[in-house]
């Protein structure tokens, strides 16, 4: 009889994405299939403690209230999650691969991805570099431009600058971008904390709210553009998927558009010339390739109303896995099926690790 693949599923988090990772956590477990999975939910509170539930059927917020407190291991030897009390039962064995689906801060960004490395745990998704760069939007935006791939003009700012300078910054961004434009913390996902800012009495309070979630802020240019995605798969090999477009309810994809509100639409595929279409794919492998991405990604695309000009917008690594989300939508529609687009994921974080366990770190041996 074949061995089940134990497969952590790690949700939750400490980031203002919270709630959207365990609606995406929820709709992964229910895809895997109980004849090639054991489930492990590990849930991670808001206050950064880890637990453990004792089934895949268990709801995603009773782990968070009732599951077993564990920490996990960092010997590479053993990777497992140790209950921080004497009570020990099977959920807390080894652990065979860690599906992260942890959005934004403390989950997307290399800090998990770092201490599942620690504990010698394959994972699925991009690594450390990978993940911190696809996370911190004006990193990824340098390594873009460097990658020669067209992106939008933009401006960082230290959180310290706008506190003890907002004249000096108001200043420089007129000169380099001016309104309207989009303000937005560096590192946080799903539109969290973004505005869009037409006039200068907009722009304070905007700045503000972005530093509230972080200590670096990126103000970009606003194109008056439509939303273009593309998923990408693969390691060393990455495919794109054919690509959608989101049509927002609100002025632009926000949070509220995204999650609360009804009225979004996806177009899968978007309607695209033929060139376009082949520059959206090519340029996606490129920007996964430009962060070290590895196993999964969506490209986000700005294609400019006015000129046709198709601009790299940023790199999701950990994408929404909800039923409305993208990035299975899009590689449905490229004939890959949600239950096998896991699988392939679970495959992919075990080659990578194959590949990993390959580097010497001695010069002994």
């Amino acid at each position: 009889m074949k061995k089940k693949i134990r497969l952590g599923i790690l949700f939750g988090g400490r980031s203002g994405e919270h709630e959207v990772s365990l609606t995406s956590a929820t709709s992964l477990i229910k895809a895997l299939d109980p004849e090639e999975y054991e489930v492990v939910p590990i849930g991670i509170s808001r206050e950064g403690k880890w637990f453990v539930g004792s089934a895949a059927g268990e709801l995603l917020p009773a782990v968070l209230e009732r599951g077993l407190p564990v920490t996990p291991s960092v010997d590479p030897h053993g990777p497992q999650l140790i209950p921080l009390n004497s009570k020990l039962d099977e959920s807390t064995g080894p652990i065979d691969v860690i599906f992260p689906v942890l959005h934004g801060t403390f989950g997307e960004d290399g800090t998990v991805q770092g201490l599942l490395e620690l504990a010698g745990i394959p994972y699925v998704g991009a690594g450390v570099l990978g993940s911190a760069a696809g996370m911190d939007k004006d990193t990824m935006k340098r390594l873009f431009r460097d990658a020669g791939l067209p992106v939008v003009p933009w401006v960082q700012v230290l959180r310290s600058e706008w506190e003890q300078g907002s004249e000096r910054v108001v200043r420089r961004i007129r000169k380099e971008i001016d309104f309207p434009l989009f303000v937005k913390p560096a590192n946080l996902g799903s539109s969290v904390g973004i505005s869009k800012v037409r006039a200068l009495r907009e722009f304070g309070p905007a700045m503000d709210l972005a530093a509230s979630f972080d200590r670096k802020i990126v103000v970009e240019l606003a194109v008056d553009a439509r939303e273009i995605e593309c998923a990408v798969l693969g390691n060393d090999k990455p495919e794109a998927s054919v690509a959608g477009e989101v049509v927002p309810v609100n002025e632009f994809y926000d949070y509220e558009a995204k999650y609360v509100k009804e009225g979004s639409e996806l177009i899968i595929p978007a309607r695209l010339t033929t060139r376009q279409s082949k520059q959206v794919r090519a340029f996606a492998i490129r920007a996964f390739r430009a962060v070290e991405c590895a196993g999964m990604g969506r490209v986000d695309f700005l294609l400019d109303r006015r000129t046709g000009k198709v601009w790299v917008n940023e790199i999701n690594t950990i994408p929404g896995f909800t039923p409305i989300s993208m990035y299975p939508k899009l590689w449905e529609a490229s004939g890959v099926a949600y239950p096998r687009l896991v699988d392939r994921l679970v495959e992919l974080a075990l080659e990578r690790h194959r590949d990993r366990t390959r580097t010497r770190y001695s010069l002994q041996g």
